[in-house]
């Protein structure tokens, strides 16, 4: 089954924008808290941002200033704003569902999306 959906990725400019949008079916993020992460070739999965069930969000330090983690007012669709984008923020990137914060943060015990891949160009 396929509960979380990522699309808006695509080929970008460096120094351009994009945003990202994770579309939930069955549930929404009410009440719980979801995430943005990502893998860049040849890489792990980073963490990128969590936004809680309060909508407080939290930031990677490395990219504070560049994302925005936040949801529509239905919190059926979540949402990854992308500034100032350099060759570096080419990766795959996808969103999950988590019961808490901490376990957002870890990427760990989440329902994930497949991603949505971003590339990058100088």
């Amino acid at each position: 089954e396929r509960q979380l959906v990522e699309s808006g990725g695509g080929l970008v400019q460096a120094g351009g924008s994009l945003r990202l949008s994770c579309a939930a079916s069955a549930y929404t993020f009410h009440g719980y808290t979801a995430g943005w992460f990502r893998r860049a070739p040849g890489k792990g999965r980073e963490w990128i941002a969590c936004i809680d069930s309060d909508d407080r969000p939290s930031y990677a330090d490395s990219l504070k200033g560049q994302f925005t983690i936040f949801t529509d007012w239905t919190k059926k669709t979540l949402y990854l704003q992308m500034n100032n984008l350099t060759t570096e923020d080419t990766a795959v990137y996808s969103c999950a569902r988590f019961g808490d914060e901490t376990n957002c943060r870890r990427g760990e015990f989440g329902s994930w999306g497949q991603g949505t891949r971003v590339t990058v160009s100088s």
